[in-house]
């Protein structure tokens, strides 16, 4: 098992470096998650370097493996992944359970994968190989998707379980897109929360989002955290505190900024309900 973030954590992007690296300072957030394909390992960021320095734990979330992805795997990307986790010596990496590449072509968004048998082998397949190139643990995120494949053979929580039991992967769960795929496929959160092996949750993602006049929620992770999907936060430590573990959360955002009192806020609502679970075991 990974050595696994604590507390509180915010996604580190360009834009707010200096603000994160103060969030930090003050004790609002404990840990930081990057996008790996940002960073080139031979020369990280100085904010980068300032924050492992002062002992922050910097986990790299890559968006381009194409795990799900029928097409051999592109283990450049793989290498590029585990170099940069070398360099911020970071405990574990993380990508996403989905494909963005087909026919040759880039989609430039996370696709979801068929859940069916043969879908899930070549996942465990490419998975597998890319942990063996990785010198950390691996952990994989349930996307927001705004379509689901036909003829599907298991749920979302059995598929991603199953995932986890025959690759020894973890997970970042986003409680977010269990609620995007709630409102825009039907789905039942609670239902996936059931069937998901908690003890197995390296960190959570929780991040903001709109509903458009058609009636789709889009997880854009450019607005405020919402009430439900606190809600799922809260009912997904409960759940993890009954288990005996409590995962660190971590807020997202990546456009449309607002001031460093309002992120603090944010993060202030996290660490309320990270809290409240600890009090629960």
């Amino acid at each position: 098992m990974s050595a696994r973030p604590d507390g509180v954590g915010i996604g580190w992007r360009p834009g707010i470096d200096r603000t994160v690296e103060g969030l930090v300072a003050a004790g609002s957030a404990s840990f930081v998650e990057i996008v790996a394909e940002d960073v080139h390992p031979a020369s990280p960021p100085a904010s980068l370097g300032r924050l492992r320095a002062a002992g922050v734990t910097v986990v790299p979330h890559a968006v381009s493996l194409s795990l799900g992805g029928a097409e051999p795997l592109r283990t450049d990307r793989v290498d590029h992944l585990g170099a940069v986790a070398e360099a911020l010596d970071a405990p574990l990496v993380s990508d996403h359970v989905c494909f963005v590449r087909a026919g040759g072509l880039e989609s430039g968004h996370l696709l979801p994968v068929p859940r069916t048998r043969e879908a899930l082998d070549v996942l465990v397949a490419n998975v597998t190989e890319a942990c063996a190139r990785l010198p950390v643990p691996l952990a994989l995120e349930n996307i927001a998707a705004l379509l689901d494949w036909p003829d599907a053979e298991m749920d979302e929580g059995a598929f991603l379980a199953e995932l986890c039991e025959r690759t020894g992967v973890e997970l970042v769960l986003d409680v977010a897109n269990l609620h995007a795929c709630a409102v825009n496929l039907g789905r039942d959160p609670a239902r996936v929360l059931d069937d998901l092996p908690l003890e197995r949750v390296a960190y959570v993602h929780a991040a903001g989002g709109v509903t458009a006049p058609d009636g789709l929620y889009h997880d854009t992770h450019a607005h405020p955290l919402t009430e439900p999907v606190l809600d799922l936060l809260a009912d997904l430590l409960a759940r993890a505190a009954a288990c005996g573990t409590r995962p660190a959360v971590m807020l997202e955002r990546d456009d449309r900024f607002p001031s460093d009192a309002d992120l603090a806020a944010e993060l202030g609502l996290l660490r309320h309900e990270h809290d409240r679970a600890g009090a629960l075991r």
